[in-house]
């Protein structure tokens, strides 16, 4: 089993910047890709972006492209998403998640982290 945890999460005004972590635990290498996704109540889970653990491939959704970056640790086996010049629309309950294998489902989720952004 794998045991994620994120960490980060706050209230931003816009235009501001957070950096969420996720650390991870347990049977880390089985990992083959770490990805950040995000939900709005009543809304479906939105990717964010994704990275494989050995950092070769990184997934941005449109909607955060330029603005958003995912970047791992592997030492600390530890990913982050740096988000900037964030909007009240980034507001969402933000997820990691593990994925064993390319194609496969992402089998390992977080708690999630609230990020509210308001003045």
């Amino acid at each position: 089993q794998v045991q994620l945890v994120e960490s980060g999460g706050g209230l931003v005004q816009p235009g501001g910047s957070l950096r969420l972590s996720c650390a991870a635990s347990g049977r880390t290498y089985s990992i083959y890709s770490m990805g950040w996704f995000r939900q709005v109540p009543e809304k479906e889970l939105e990717f964010v972006a994704g990275l494989t653990w050995g950092g070769r491939i990184t997934y941005d959704a449109d909607s955060v492209k330029g603005r958003f970056t995912i970047s791992r640790d592997n030492a600390k086996n530890t990913v982050y998403l740096q988000m900037n010049n964030l909007n009240p629309e980034d507001t969402a309950v933000y997820y990691c998640a593990g994925q064993v294998g390319y194609g496969k489902p992402y089998d390992y989720w977080g708690q999630g982290t609230q990020v509210t952004v308001s003045s």
